[in-house]
């Protein structure tokens, strides 16, 4: 896992150019671990239009996953769902073809994190979960596993599809 306050990062991209900014805000990130207000609190919603932008992924994608699964072992209390959605976003983009290969240099610490998922969803399966966080967390999981059809179709569900499904209703066919 590069450092954040590694040069390697100023050669890294993401959606609006240069990466620089990433390690600041997974700073941030780090002390501000639990579920967020809105949509467009910060520092999430910077790292999810930089690091998986309308779908697609970057370099400092792979770079950053690393640190998010790490902040998110460590942190105390209820997470985020994006500690969850996140990662399994970007996997799920790069097993999807929406992103460069993965850099020698950073795939062996974004594969040990991807597994660490499993850890990450383990240590806080014992908080209360709303339906968010709970579709996000077994996304990771299935993308974790290698599930990456299963990771995509569980972070697509919405209510609508939820009942749809329990109801077997998908229209006429």
């Amino acid at each position: 896992m590069i450092e954040l306050d590694d040069p390697r990062w100023e050669t890294l991209s993401h959606a609006y150019g240069s990466a620089s900014d990433v390690p600041e805000l997974l700073r941030q990130l780090a002390g501000a671990t639990g579920p967020k207000i809105t949509y467009d609190s910060e520092p999430w919603f910077t790292l999810w239009s930089s690091l998986c932008h309308q779908g697609d992924v970057y370099d400092a994608s792979y770079a950053a996953l690393p640190h998010i699964v790490e902040i998110a072992r460590n942190a105390a209390g209820p997470l985020d769902f994006s500690f969850f959605q996140l990662p399994a976003a970007i996997e799920i983009a790069r097993h999807s073809g929406k992103g460069p290969p993965i850099p020698t240099d950073l795939a062996n610490a974004y594969h040990d994190a991807l597994s660490r998922l499993t850890d990450c969803v383990a240590v806080h399966s014992s908080e209360d979960w709303d339906e968010s966080t709970l579709l996000s967390a077994v996304s990771a999981l299935a993308a974790a596993k290698g599930h990456h059809r299963v990771a995509e179709a569980i972070m697509n569900l919405d209510e609508d599809l939820i009942t749809r499904l329990i109801e077997l209703n998908f229209g006429d066919s």
